[in-house]
């Protein structure tokens, strides 16, 4: 069934209903965030590409046309630059993964998401055909087995242990990134293999810099690359540990409260020093680390469902797991370490004027924050299986007629008539006739997010026009 937001009995106000002990929900706040254009995305990614050119250039300068005329000697070539192309990927995936502020404000944690599991998947197979293509060359130069050739490899050069290990790591991080393994392995075993990661950037750097033909002479191609490796590690300690460490001293976060919203979601309320100075906007998350017994060695990225307001920070989280589980119990003043805000899920980032919303589920925390900073006259679409998975639905029906927001509750399961009507092209073009020419904003459920992908592009909604939250890493 569909249901329209019912307008909140009572005047209208800045703030909505208060919760529970007092403690309102976040204020109103008219000021809409400008823009934010596509330019330091756009030279991110050009500096990228400019790198990848730069690394594999020395190769081409280096390497006569002659020196090419036999098949063994081509495949060695090859097995070179695919060495080349990857060492430097797997200098982005750590620059990637290092959560530089610089970075998170020009790309967006959920882009830099995407980019990893991209670049990710190009550096396994540029690593796998490195190792293939370069065991086949030199054994064909040497005239050996391909299985000879590698015992000789890891025998007689420096460091080629370290390299194959590398491999192997690099490749159990690829498998369990395949979404079916992914998904069954417990959250925190995922995240540990994924950070042994950081192991393949120290067990190949001998190798490239003892055996690779570029790279092992002094000059100024290895003092590039070492280079690169300097900036990429000073990155790595700055956006793990001096922004994270500079932030909490400044912020202090705590707890302040938990609250129910139903049975299997709370919301926990944080205060904290400075907050009238925090840069945050609503739809961004960051990653907690709750100083509590249970809870204090794992960090889980959660958005706010509340824009900043100044005095207090909220957090709405979906009970899902053990550790999910544990919030339920904590302490009011127990301490709180954040890493963030991250994330371009914001209304800072629109193209357009107007937007429609698609939240499922508790994916409606980011977009309930959001609703408080988009310009007047949005749309959402809040997707739920019954009426008490609706969350926030106060705050929601407060937020419609101060913001001038239009909501519909979508209520049912996905094989029901009504909610698969209204979830469809014409179904959508019914409730907002101009979807085409909005920003369309999605957070929900795997399912749902594709679905009303395929939905909206065939509604004529262009791809710049939709983004979607996926808090990754």
């Amino acid at each position: 069934m569909t249901y329209p937001r019912a307008h909140a009995a009572g005047r209208r106000t800045g703030t909505t209903p208060s919760r529970r002990g007092g403690r309102p929900a976040a204020d109103v706040r008219p000021l809409v965030p400008p823009r934010r254009g596509p330019g330091g995305r756009r030279l991110l990614a050009a500096l990228l590409v400019v790198g990848l050119l730069a690394s594999v250039l020395p190769w081409w300068l280096d390497t006569p046309a002659a020196s090419l005329r036999t098949t063994a000697a081509t495949v060695t070539a090859a097995g070179r630059i695919s060495g080349l192309i990857a060492g430097y990927l797997l200098l982005v995936q750590v620059l990637m993964m290092s959560r530089l502020p610089a970075l998170e404000r020009w790309a967006g944690g959920e882009r830099i998401a995407r980019w990893h599991r991209d670049v990710g998947a190009t550096l396994l197979v540029a690593v796998l055909a490195h190792m293939s293509l370069i065991l086949v060359g030199y054994a064909g130069l040497e005239d050996n087995s391909v299985l000879t050739e590698a015992g000789v490899l890891l025998r007689d050069h420096e460091n080629m242990v370290a390299a194959f290990a590398a491999a192997g790591i690099l490749m159990l991080v690829g498998l369990t990134s395949v979404r079916v393994i992914r998904t069954a392995l417990p959250y925190e075993l995922w995240h540990a293999l994924h950070l042994s990661s950081y192991l393949v950037l120290l067990l190949g750097f001998g190798h490239q810099f003892s055996n690779g033909a570029q790279l092992f002479r002094p000059g100024p191609v290895r003092t590039f690359w070492i280079a690169m490796y300097a900036l990429v590690l000073a990155a790595l300690l700055w956006g793990r540990v001096v922004a994270p460490l500079a932030f909490n001293l400044r912020h202090r976060l705590r707890v302040a409260d938990v609250v129910a919203e139903n049975p299997d979601t709370i919301s926990i309320y944080l205060t904290g020093q400075r907050l009238e100075r925090l840069e945050l906007l609503g739809g961004q998350f960051f990653r907690w680390r709750f100083l509590a017994r249970g809870c204090w060695w794992q960090a889980h990225p959660f958005s706010v469902s509340a824009a900043a307001n100044g005095r207090w920070l909220r957090l709405t989280v979906k009970v899902v797991g053990t550790h999910t589980a544990d919030l339920r119990d904590l302490d009011p003043g127990t301490r709180v370490w954040a890493a963030g805000p991250s994330g371009t899920f914001t209304a800072a980032h629109r193209t357009r004027e107007r937007a429609l919303l698609i939240a499922g589920g508790s994916g409606i925390t980011p977009i309930r924050a959001m609703l408080e900073e988009l310009p007047p006259g949005a749309a959402l679409i809040y997707r739920v299986r019954t009426p008490a998975d609706v969350l926030l639905h106060r705050e929601l029906d407060w937020l419609a007629e101060a913001r001038d927001t239009a909501i519909w509750y979508v209520v049912g399961s996905r094989d029901d008539p009504g909610p698969r009507q209204v979830m469809s092209r014409d179904g959508l073009r019914r409730l907002v006739p101009d979807v085409a020419r909005r920003d369309v904003y999605l957070c929900g459920p795997p399912g749902l997010v594709e679905q009303s992908l395929r939905v909206l592009r065939q509604a004529g909604v262009p791809r710049r026009q939709i983004h979607v939250a996926t808090f990754e890493l």
